[in-house]
């Protein structure tokens, strides 16, 4: 396993109706307000919505409880919290539309007019950056399960917690990866990174291409695009030029469908493709384009395992509330930062801030309770989970399959990438 980024309205729902008066709740108080921030509208809409009903899922298997959970996770016994005396979760969602500005007018309200005891979001890293320094200029938890952005816990912050892999952790995936290609013959001499020009794209490709150095990997091409263009052609007839063993993309959604439809329109393919998840990991992407870059190699959190397991049941609870879709790398993180959080304000036995960020300070989760293929939760002292980990996917006939690391593989690799 590998190891360790105009007036706005809510788009809210709640996981119960009755709700509560400010911030600082008693044990005895009928629920618990926690904020969640993604991108329900926008071009990342789909990634925001499928974590939605993820987080949805959590809450009410810790509501109202499920007996095939209840026999592996203490939280899933159903009756709420028992260490606030039975308080029910209440999700407060709001959209932070794909924009930075918004991800911190909307941390903002729910901090001063949810009155939220914590916050959850907000996918995108750049976003993440904004609505989370929100939280700690206002002394609120941020719990934080998709962003990867490296300088997201290197900020000195007190209240901000970070449950997934990080960028390097992906990074030195990516290159262990690349090392056994290599070994079997395969090119991986010329490599490209294709990365959009945001703190999310940018600050990962830093990392992947520092790591890549120190392992004797060499980045020749490097192409920083516009977030949300409108055209990448001459961005793909320049890697049709170079002509690159290995191109590893940083896209979010619209970026990740429209260099797939290029890249087919102009006919060029490189041996080994990579996507650093996100646009690619979509199920917007996958639905539709997933016979256009067929062996794709990506990276995961999520593994349905063995039945009968947390994540099993958890993704059988997912998929009814769905209507079929299964859990994903971003929905699994989420839903797993979610159950992180319930965690400790159930070990806080109060809402009080600083007693729950004690709480989550003295997270230590195992593996047997995770949602996500994580070695469990446990925090250093900048908020980032040290057991956090994942795995190598590659995408086989509309969905992804597991091919590394060799303990949890379920597929051998196939190369060289097929596209369309």
């Amino acid at each position: 396993m590998f190891k360790t980024t105009r007036r706005l309205t809510m788009a809210g729902t709640a996981a119960l109706a009755a709700g509560i008066t400010g911030r600082r709740a008693s044990a005895q108080d009928a629920t618990v307000k926690i904020g969640v921030i993604y991108p329900l509208s926008g071009n990342s809409a789909t990634a925001g919505n499928y974590s939605k009903m993820a987080l949805e899922v959590g809450a009410d298997v810790v509501n109202n409880g499920n007996a095939d959970l209840a026999k592996l996770i203490p939280l899933a016994k159903g009756g709420g919290l028992p260490g606030l005396k039975g308080a029910k979760i209440q999700l407060i969602f709001a959209d932070n539309q794909g924009t930075p500005a918004a991800g911190q007018n909307q941390a903002l309200r729910l901090i001063t007019e949810e009155k939220v005891v914590a916050l959850i979001g907000a996918y995108q890293s750049g976003i993440t950056l904004t609505a989370s320094a929100i939280a700690e200029r206002h002394g609120i938890p941020f719990v934080n399960g998709e962003s990867v952005a490296a300088n997201l816990t290197e900020r000195g912050f007190k209240w901000f917690f970070r449950v997934t892999p990080v960028a390097l952790d992906f990074a030195r995936a990516y290159s262990e990866f690349l090392k056994i290609q290599k070994a079997a013959g395969r090119k991986t001499d010329n490599i490209a990174l294709v990365h959009e020009n945001t703190e999310y794209g940018n600050s990962v490709g830093n990392v992947i291409i520092d790591q890549f150095k120190k392992d004797g990997f060499n980045v020749g091409t490097k192409i920083a695009y516009s977030a949300n263009s409108s055209d990448v052609q001459p961005q793909v007839l320049q890697l049709k030029e170079k002509n690159p063993d290995v191109v590893i993309f940083i896209s979010y959604t619209s970026d990740a469908i429209l260099y797939t439809k290029t890249m087919k329109e102009l006919n060029w393919k490189p041996g080994i493709m990579i996507a650093d998840n996100a646009g690619f990991n979509d199920p917007a992407l996958v639905k539709s384009l997933s016979n256009q870059v067929d062996g794709l190699i990506n990276r995961s959190a999520f593994s349905a395992g063995k039945p009968g397991s947390v994540p099993d049941l958890f993704n059988k609870l997912y998929v009814k509330k769905t209507g079929g879709d299964e859990l994903d790398d971003v929905s699994v993180r989420g839903l797993q930062a979610f159950m992180v959080l319930a965690d400790a304000l159930n070990r806080a036995g109060s809402t009080e801030p600083a007693k729950l960020q004690a709480a989550l300070k003295a997270t230590d989760l195992p593996a047997s309770q995770m949602v996500a293929g994580y070695d469990g939760v446990k925090f250093d002292d900048k908020g980032q989970n040290v057991k956090a980990a994942s795995v190598v996917t590659q995408m086989r006939g509309g969905k992804y399959v597991t091919i590394a690391p060799k303990d949890r593989a379920t597929a051998e690799v196939i190369l060289p990438y097929k596209g369309w």
